[in-house]
């Protein structure tokens, strides 16, 4: 059987990139600063 393409959990997701975790850090603060000025739908996961 051939693996699927895109791999992951949504548990790893979220701890790695998920709100909270943006929020944590300065640079991750700035990411979301960003893509709320680019008028994203979804800020992060």
């Amino acid at each position: 059987m051939t693996k699927r393409t895109l791999g992951g959990t949504s548990r790893k997701r979220k701890r790695v990139s998920g709100f909270r975790v943006r929020m944590r850090t300065h640079t991750g603060q700035r990411v979301i600063r960003s893509r709320r000025r680019k008028g994203r739908y979804r800020l992060s996961v």
